[in-house]
């Protein structure tokens, strides 16, 4: 089974149904924060179009978010989907993976979160920069964006059979892979 996570889409409508294909056969995906609206600080993606993206978000029910920084409350009434939560977690395949979009606390924040929740993996976006990292016994996965990287590669990442793996969307080829340990997290 396959777990999906893809970050900081932006409104972009190609570039999110040119990754959910690649993410296709996945059962369910997490989005981190950042659906339609591209931001002050951002210019605007190339492939903008958040109408029609709300479009698409309305019909999936495998999608799981947490609200980002450019989140509203329109963004959820446009897409019929629940973006409130600004943290969330989500087990999967007997591991706990904690969502947060990643712009109010630092890192070890987020990794103490996990902790305190007996959670495996810290699941973060927000920077449009990708990490795949263990610390403190804690996996550190950030997507990176999938419309606006600040790193020059849009990517996305993926978790299947104890493995969690980060991805090129261009050259549809994997960055980086790491195993998440078997440790006494697990509830």
């Amino acid at each position: 089974m396959k777990l999906g996570f893809i970050s900081d889409t932006h409104g972009s409508y190609e570039y999110v149904v040119q990754t959910l294909e690649i993410l296709k056969g996945s059962k369910q995906i997490c989005h981190l924060g950042d659906v339609l609206y591209h931001g002050p600080r951002n210019d605007l993606p190339e492939t903008y179009n958040p109408k029609k993206l709300a479009e698409l978000l309305k019909n999936r029910t495998d999608i799981v978010y947490v609200r980002g920084n450019c989140d509203s409350d329109v963004d959820e009434t446009v897409t019929g989907q629940d973006i409130s939560n600004k943290s969330k977690i989500v087990e999967f395949d007997n591991y706990l993976f904690y969502l947060v979009h990643g712009y109010e606390e630092t890192e070890d924040e987020r990794i103490k979160e996990a902790i305190k929740f007996g959670c495996q993996v810290v699941v973060s976006g927000h920077t449009h920069v990708k990490v795949l990292k263990e610390q403190d016994g804690i996996i550190v996965l950030n997507p990176g964006s999938i419309t606006i990287p600040k790193d020059g590669t849009r990517s996305f990442a993926v978790y299947e059979n104890e493995f969690i793996e980060l991805w090129d969307i261009e050259r549809q080829s994997m960055i980086k892979r790491l195993k998440i340990r078997n440790n006494s997290n697990i509830i």
